[in-house]
């Protein structure tokens, strides 16, 4: 196992999440006999970073990776969770929790305390290695920075008491708003956001990369499958591969792209069978650089996975935008929803999310189709076709 230095730690840059889990026939349940070997396996392979939520498998990942870490010297590993401020919502002062997309029945609580405690409980645990907000990004920045309810600076009061080791964020943010985070707060260590060789274009991953860097923050990547998508890509995409490496993985193409990677610490997935554990220990045996050439197939990759719009965010079409749209995050959305309705009919959370932040005027209903932006373009984007195109989309 290959291991990165973060401040006196030594991190297995291999991250056990526990968000995909081996479930029983009814995925009711955690597969608690197959996950604990998993766990085992790992742990005796060297990982020793391991990632949870307050929701994930409906509330039952927190209180399984308590039971299966207990069995290994507390200094041995290091456990990440986070607050689950993406589901939450502001009620008569009290902060509720929506979970009934997570499966499992809404919850109040007084304050962030309440959370907080149930969470240590529930993993068996005096203190969190790591501890995060969860998802920050345009939903939920209101949220997390309302001074009111006080949630940072209750996680700040915890890590003073020495509950939380290292205090971080996850995001799915928008590079500007990762910016804007960063230079209103200096108490975060380090962020945890997806990334992957599809999504270093798709959802602007290298300009997040670029924001997080620069800070001095480093980064846990997560969904470096893209939810599965990379680890077993299309026969086409699979032949491209081949042709450079005929013994290597998908998964593996898109493992060492990250490692390549010089600010990412960790390489976060979820794992479900023993299987792909067995591999990934393997690919993270040795740190395997990926020359540039090779970055350049994965970019044949990605233009066999969907055709996108080229939009290159050079922000020339909002010069003059009579309706002040913000142009390249809704190509850039777009892209995204097209991207995923491939496979299923509905817009994915990511692009709710980021619509769910916008207002009536800076959607893309927004257009008047002036075609004011159109000669601006050096990419010769149609974009008033392009916006109409989303809309339709969305309807």
């Amino acid at each position: 196992m290959i291991y990165s230095k973060f401040k006196d730690l030594s991190l297995s840059r291999l991250g056990f999440g526990c968000m995909r889990l081996p479930e029983t026939e009814s995925q009711k349940n955690i597969d608690e006999k197959k996950a604990f070997e998993m766990i085992d396996h790992a742990y005796r392979n060297g990982v020793n970073y391991f990632d949870t939520a307050y929701f994930y498998h409906a509330g039952e990942s927190e209180t399984f990776i308590g039971k299966a870490l207990a069995q290994y010297p507390r200094d041995t590993w290091y456990l990440a969770n986070k607050i689950p401020g993406n589901a939450m919502t502001i009620e008569d002062g009290n902060l509720k929790l929506d979970l009934g997309g997570f499966k499992m029945e809404n919850v109040t609580f007084s304050s962030p305390a309440g959370i907080f405690e149930q969470q240590l409980e529930r993993c068996n645990v005096d203190y969190f290695d790591f501890y995060m907000l969860h998802n920050m990004t345009e939903f939920t920045y209101d949220l997390y920075t309302d001074e009111k309810i006080g949630i940072i600076d209750y996680l700040l009061s915890q890590k003073k008491a020495g509950r939380i080791r290292h205090l971080g964020f996850s995001s799915h943010a928008r590079p500007e708003t990762l910016e804007k985070f960063l230079n209103s707060y200096d108490c975060f260590e380090f962020a945890q956001i997806q990334l992957n060789y599809l999504d270093w274009t798709l959802q602007e991953a290298d300009k997040k990369y670029e924001v997080l860097t620069n800070h001095g923050m480093p980064i846990i990547a997560m969904e470096p499958m893209r939810g599965g998508k990379l680890a077993a890509p299309g026969d086409a995409e699979t032949s491209i591969l081949k042709a450079v490496r005929p013994d290597d993985t998908p998964a593996s193409w898109a493992f060492r792209f990250l490692q390549s990677l010089p600010n990412v610490s960790i390489v976060l997935t979820g794992m479900s069978t023993m299987e792909q554990l067995v591999e990934n220990i393997e690919i993270f045996s040795n740190d395997n650089h990926m020359p540039e050439p090779e970055k350049l197939t994965l970019q044949e990759v990605v233009d066999a996975m969907a055709e996108f719009v080229p939009c290159t965010a050079c922000r020339y079409c909002c010069a003059k935008c009579p309706q002040e749209l913000d142009i390249p995050m809704l190509i850039s959305t777009y892209n995204e929803a097209v991207y995923d309705m491939r496979d299923v009919s509905k817009v994915t959370w990511y692009v709710k999310d980021v619509l769910e932040a916008l207002s009536e005027e800076e959607m893309p209903q927004a257009c008047i189709s002036c075609g004011t932006c159109v000669p601006l373009c050096p990419q010769s984007i149609d974009i008033p076709d392009t916006l109409a195109k989303f809309s339709a989309l969305l309807v």
